[in-house]
């Protein structure tokens, strides 16, 4: 019988670069029409006046003022910060998860996931009810004989929506880490003397970094570019990026400005992911911790 890709003579019937590219030409028509495609006029307008002649002004009234940067640092401050809190949160949950029955971890799966079944739209909303002034929360620090603070409108609002929203994306990556650990090497280091504490930090924590790894770059990405938690719950004083890219295109009608604020977003948070990767990157692309 013939080998495939070969007619009866031996030769090959089509070269397999050829077979290859028609293959993934559905995935490169997709990815360009859908990311490429608007991120090329995204970047062309941006060096554009609203009456269409080439400028670099926008990058100079972002870049030269002040309040803009500031507005760019707070949004990397909250994105980082949630980041940290998906991961304390989002590991003791992968660790528990991974130590249970596949009954219970399908139950516990389905909580995890619950929340993405519901629009984020209603999900802030409810955080407005849970932190608001006459909510369950003001309620039972009265209770206490607390004075409730401010819980709205403000950046722990919108941390605590945004971890909400965004822990399952830190879970499920560490879950796939956790699982491909050896589960025979924790018992023979502690068979060997080796304290629990010892075991984590030198075994479990350094074959999951490759799960945090990735559930940070997408928690950090997503919560970067993040629009409807942040409006919603921080309001006009919580000053974010993509809350000025709306404004900006719809308030102002200033698109080219609003595209050039989005790009340089883009910019910053790839170029921080990238440099955070090739930070934790060591022996041919192992994540190790030193």
């Amino acid at each position: 019988m013939a080998a495939i890709g070969r007619v009866s003579d031996g030769t090959l019937s089509r070269p397999r670069w050829r077979t290859g590219l028609l293959l993934a030409l559905p995935a490169v028509v997709i990815f360009g029409l859908l990311f490429a495609a608007p991120l090329f006029t995204l970047v062309a307008n941006s060096f554009r006046t609203q009456t269409g002649a080439f400028t670099l002004s926008n990058y100079e009234r972002f870049l030269g003022d002040p309040f803009y940067r500031g507005v760019l640092w707070n949004t990397l401050k909250v994105a980082a910060m949630t980041t940290i809190g998906c991961l304390l949160v989002g590991y003791p949950f992968a660790l528990y998860m991974r130590g249970r029955s596949p009954r219970v971890r399908n139950w516990l799966a389905l909580l995890l996931l619950s929340p993405l079944l519901i629009s984020m739209v209603i999900r802030a909303y409810g955080w407005l009810v849970v932190l608001g002034p006459n909510g369950p929360v003001a309620a039972v620090l009265k209770w206490v004989g607390i004075t409730p603070p401010q819980l709205l409108y403000n950046d722990t609002a919108v941390l605590i929506g945004m971890i909400h929203v965004m822990l399952a994306y830190m879970v499920l990556p560490l879950m796939g880490s956790l699982d491909r650990i050896d589960p025979t090497l924790v018992p023979a280091a502690r068979g060997l003397g080796a304290p629990g504490w010892t075991c984590f930090w030198r075994i479990t924590l350094p074959l999951s970094a490759p799960g945090m790894l990735a559930g940070a770059m997408i928690v950090f990405s997503l919560t970067a570019s993040s629009f409807v938690t942040p409006a919603i719950l921080g309001g006009p004083k919580v000053k974010l990026m993509p809350y000025f890219v709306y404004t900006q295109a719809t308030t102002t009608l200033d698109w080219p400005y609003a595209a050039a604020i989005g790009f340089i977003l883009v910019v910053v948070t790839t170029g921080l992911l990238l440099g955070y990767a090739r930070l934790l990157r060591r022996n041919n692309g192992d994540v190790v911790f030193q």
